[in-house]
């Protein structure tokens, strides 16, 4: 594909802006000829460019085409890709805030809560499918049940979190200091090796192990009753005003955690 092309130009198109370039004002029919595009779609292909803005007429008989400065064609074409690639972000956005709210494991219609153990199978597949749908950022405090659990059990959970962060996506991360206490050496190797950006910040206590996507979803930890180093379960919400709280709390404990990487 052409860079014209890539621009939103078909090779029709193009044949006949780059054309007019040479040729000047012209008919129609001599632009055939200068183009290599059949006479049968030769207007078809002018109508096209004159309603984008790319060709202007002028009224003589008969009527002469003539290109528009490739500066303010470019212009034009920059403005109108700009605006399709916006309106399928805006799709794409649409279509990962359906998919996230199927993709945890299957709860009741009427609830929101996924029962699962710390480092279960289950959950480390909860944990990738969810972190891949962020699009632009994750906001996550680790505290309990991380905190009293071992890094064999943590191992799994953490790297489907780092793994499966998507490149553009920005992830803040507030990490009690006791959960510094658990990870290995390697985890700032780990951190540099997993897609997406990072940035990493601890503090002495977090009170509740809680992410952020996008503004939108904030799932909470449920630390077991009986087990500290364990978790019964995660509760989803999408509430906007929930979902806010949540963000003003990571604000609160991010302005006072220390920089780690």
């Amino acid at each position: 594909m052409t860079e014209l092309g890539e621009l939103g130009l078909s090779s029709y198109e193009e044949q006949v802006y780059r054309a007019l370039l040479v040729t000047g004002a012209t008919t129609a029919a001599d632009l055939s000829t200068a183009s290599d595009v059949p006479r049968g779609r030769i207007y078809d292909v002018l109508n096209g460019l004159e309603s984008r803005g790319l060709v202007g007429t002028q009224p003589t008989e008969p009527t002469r085409y003539r290109a528009v400065d490739p500066d303010i064609a470019v212009d034009r074409l920059l403005a109108e890709r700009s605006r399709e690639l916006a309106d399928e972000w805006r799709r794409y956005r649409g279509v990962a805030r359906s998919v996230r709210s199927n993709l945890l494991p299957s709860a009741p219609a009427d609830a929101s809560v996924w029962l699962g153990s710390l480092g279960g199978e289950e959950m480390q597949t909860a944990m990738q499918e969810h972190t891949r749908t962020a699009t632009e950022s994750v906001l996550a405090t680790v505290g309990p049940p991380y905190e009293g659990a071992s890094w064999e059990t943590l191992r799994t959970e953490v790297a489907a979190f780092l793994d499966n962060t998507t490149d553009g996506v920005s992830v803040s991360l507030v990490l009690a200091g006791s959960v510094l206490e658990v990870l290995p050496d390697s985890f700032p190797d780990l951190v540099e090796a997993a897609p997406g950006t990072f940035e990493i910040r601890a503090t002495h206590t977090v009170p509740v192990s809680f992410d952020v996507v996008d503004g939108e979803l904030a799932t909470v930890d449920l630390p077991h009753p009986r087990d500290p180093g364990d978790r019964l379960g995660v509760v989803g919400v999408t509430d906007p005003a929930v979902v806010e709280a949540f963000e003003r709390e990571f604000e609160s404990l991010w302005a006072e955690a220390t920089p780690l990487l």
